[in-house]
């Protein structure tokens, strides 16, 4: 996945109206069995027609959302949370926030990890150092 995927705008699709749940799929690389958890978990609310799930650009745009979230390692609570600041009405200036906000602790948390990676490799590194000289010594 390039470095832009994770932020790509979805592009709009004024030449529909709706969207099936195959579609979904295929868009965004998921199964039907996935939006249907996305929509149990209520993140997505697509018109039920019969057996026919009709989804709407709003449940694509969110989709676009949990797809995103999850690649960048949120947690389900905290995409539904910034999902659904969309509605707030205050031109989404409390979602961009809480975004930002959640999007900082989740790179502090990657850097710790990253960090605590290193040292992992630097301590494995210095420890076969030693079984290799070890293993010298008595050849």
């Amino acid at each position: 996945m390039s470095a832009s995927a994770a932020y790509a705008v979805v592009p709009s699709r004024p030449d529909r109206e709706t969207f099936t749940i195959t579609d979904l799929s295929a868009e965004f690389g998921v199964t039907p069995r996935a939006l249907r958890f996305y929509e149990d978990e209520g993140l997505i609310a697509p018109e039920r027609r019969g057996m026919v799930r009709i989804y709407s650009h709003r449940d694509r745009a969110r989709l676009a959302w949990i797809m995103r979230g999850k690649r960048l390692g949120f947690s389900l609570a905290d995409i539904r949370e910034m999902i659904d600041l969309y509605d707030l009405g205050d031109g989404r200036q409390t979602q961009r926030m809480v975004a930002m906000e959640r999007c900082r602790d989740r790179i502090a948390a990657l850097e710790q990890q990253k960090h605590d990676i290193d040292a992992a490799i630097t301590e494995l590194s210095e420890f076969v150092g030693v079984l290799e000289a070890g293993t010298a010594r008595k050849e």
